[in-house]
């Protein structure tokens, strides 16, 4: 996921991180990491952490709502990138953030074991979760369960090629023998998981990638025109209506498991309570509810706080 800068309004709160952080850009060595063996913590006050893009704006408002109303005093920060917000976690100055199953195992993964290390996310959840805690643990987190919505890279055509072809799945796209040309970043072309293995798992044609970017309004535009048939977006792209496109399903699996998760600092927030709270958010939380709210940000133009408080007294979470 790629996160667009800071907000102006967590400048300050970031530059008061980065002193503390400079020292520990890379994170706290394992051997000084007394709080590793630490028993599961519950600190009253929690700062929640963002990524900074809207979704993960969403997810850290409804955290901290959940958690407030349970008793907890929290704020919230705004930290655009993993190399900062991650070593704040470790170190505690920040005590939660929603992650993403797969993609947060790999940048682990690479971090302990070196960007050549082979990748520790798959397509299986369950393989990936412990993968991802048993990289997060030696470094004092502790990884909360997967909810229902995930967030992972995915296909759209335009309704009327789907229609025009019986499409409901990349699956059918494969058997169609249909030729594509795929909106997608030019990374595509080398990506096990766009073009390489759109060939190998599903046989799609793919005559060419078209270097428009994941998800974005021109390469959203091509296919909606015609110029391109298929577009690399998001399983969660609030937008795809507008543009008169449609998901192709993953029915082969090719995606990684890229569910939302929270992850904590396991000495401060790692017990019973937290895990019971966030956890109600996830029982509930689907991946068409998280496209929605999204949309209301994106789209309509509400505030993520307004939008979160009144998706949990929709669904009974929130008094």
């Amino acid at each position: 996921m790629t996160a667009p800068a800071v907000r102006p309004s967590a400048l300050l709160l970031l530059l008061l991180l980065l002193g503390p952080l400079a020292a520990c850009a890379t994170g706290p060595s394992l051997e000084d990491r007394g709080r590793v063996t630490a028993p599961p913590g519950d600190s009253r006050h929690l700062t929640v952490g963002s990524a900074g893009f809207t979704e993960s704006d969403l997810l850290a408002q409804m955290y901290a709502l959940l958690l407030d109303q349970a008793g907890y005093t929290t704020s919230l920060i705004t930290v655009a990138n993993r190399e900062l917000y991650e070593p704040s976690l470790e170190s505690g100055r920040i005590d939660v953030v929603p992650e993403y199953a797969a993609t947060f195992a790999d940048w682990l993964n690479a971090r302990t074991h070196g960007a050549d290390a082979p990748p520790a996310g798959s397509p299986d959840l369950a393989a990936t979760m412990k993968a991802l805690r048993a990289l997060a643990a030696p470094r004092g987190l502790a990884v909360l369960g997967p909810g229902r919505a995930v967030d992972q890279n995915a296909f759209a055509v335009s309704r009327a090629y789907a229609r025009a072809h019986g499409l409901k799945t990349l699956g059918d796209l494969g058997a169609s023998g249909l030729k594509v040309r795929l909106a997608a970043g030019d990374e595509c072309v080398r990506r096990p998981y766009c073009a390489p293995g759109l060939k190998k798992t599903y046989g799609i044609d793919v005559t060419g990638v078209d270097p428009k970017g994941v998800g974005t309004v021109p390469a959203k535009q091509a296919v909606a025109s015609g110029r391109d048939q298929l577009v690399l977006t998001t399983t969660t792209d609030a937008t795809l209506d507008a543009f008169g496109l449609v998901l192709l399903a993953d029915d082969k699996h090719l995606q990684n498991a890229d569910y939302v998760v929270p992850v904590v600092n396991r000495a401060r927030a790692g017990g019973r309570a937290v895990t019971e709270v966030l956890g109600r958010l996830n029982a509930v939380l689907t991946t068409a509810d998280l496209a929605a709210l999204n949309q209301r940000v994106d789209g309509w133009r509400r505030l993520s706080s307004d939008v979160a408080r009144a998706y949990l007294k929709e669904k009974g979470l929130l008094k």
